[in-house]
């Protein structure tokens, strides 16, 4: 049996989190990589198109050799400090690079405020896990972008960090959380990020190609009705990721997900997965979050069956 570092990294941070203690005197190490491509962003964004997307291409490599670097060392110094016993370290290491409570917990409040119908602090609490104009959002909007949010982040907050643990140990989790720090900063299509984040935006479709796919498929085994949704809608999404756990969550959930929505006042045509009814509700928040944790202890399960067998 393989050292389970993937199993005890999921079960304590479902357990604890990154508690805000630890934060105000640690940080978080997604910090750090923002500070990194904030840096490089504001050194290099600049001349043509050709140079900004070199550039970038040279943001994202720095940032994925300083991440991976690090957290190399990080491993080989608990090897050498704690011999047998430096799995348990390496595993408490990876804590921070999951998000699984961090995760459910943003987005059950949506559904409490939603519960009181108090739709401003619904949106003020969807604000927190959505890009998206939250202003404009009706109830059922709400709770449509709160299960949206849910369901891709499954896969770039918990299943593709644990893909990569478990592939490529802790250096593969932290080179994928500095991928998809970048994507998040600039992988935008707009401008002034549209060359500069092109190698981020790639990059960051290329890591989650396998993982959002196993995200789907574990959504789907959380629950009834999401295998045909997600089989015929997934690649209706923009992206060549998010609808796969976001179809497959339409479908077991019996809802309509996406649908047009607001950026910075523009409202955007995009397509319905079309999983059922378009009037989502807080008890819809609290039946997806019930399905999320479900799959999230499928996914302790592959991680504690690939120690197993390895």
């Amino acid at each position: 049996m393989a050292e389970p570092v993937a199993l005890v990294a999921l079960a304590v941070e479902a357990a604890v989190g990154w508690p805000q203690r630890l934060y105000r005197v640690i940080g978080h190490p997604v910090g750090g990589f923002a500070r990194i491509i904030n840096a490089c962003e504001r050194r290099w964004n600049m001349g043509d198109d050709r140079r900004r997307r070199l550039m970038g291409m040279a943001t994202v490599a720095l940032l994925v050799a300083v991440a991976g670097a690090a957290a190399w060392i990080a491993a080989q110094l608990a090897r050498l400090i704690l011999g047998d016993w430096a799995w348990i370290a390496i595993a408490l290491l990876a804590v921070p690079g999951l998000a699984q409570r961090g995760l459910h917990d943003h987005v059950a409040p949506v559904a409490a405020a939603l519960r009181q119908d108090d739709l401003l602090a619904a949106r003020h609490a969807v604000a927190r896990i959505v890009g998206r104009d939250t202003t404009v959002l009706d109830e059922a909007g709400t709770a449509r972008a709160a299960i949206e949010s849910l369901s891709e982040s499954f896969c770039d907050a918990v299943v593709a960090p644990a893909f990569w643990l478990l592939l490529l140990g802790l250096p593969g989790l932290y080179a994928y959380k500095a991928i998809n720090t970048a994507d998040s900063l600039i992988g935008h299509k707009e401008a002034p990020f549209r060359a500069f984040g092109w190698t981020a935006a790639r990059t960051d479709d290329v890591v989650n190609w396998v993982p959002a796919r196993i995200a789907g498929a574990l959504i789907c085994l959380a629950g009834p009705g999401g295998w045909r949704v997600m089989l015929a809608d997934a690649q209706r999404h923009a992206s060549p990721n998010a609808g796969w756990p976001e179809a497959a969550m339409a479908g077991v959930l019996g809802l309509r997900l996406g649908g047009p929505i607001c950026y910075d006042g523009v409202w955007h045509d995009k397509p319905w997965l079309r999983g059922g009814r378009a009037d989502a509700r807080a008890d819809d928040i609290d039946v997806g979050l019930g399905v999320y944790r479900r799959a999230c202890l499928l996914l302790w399960a592959i991680a504690g069956g690939v120690a197993w067998l390895l």
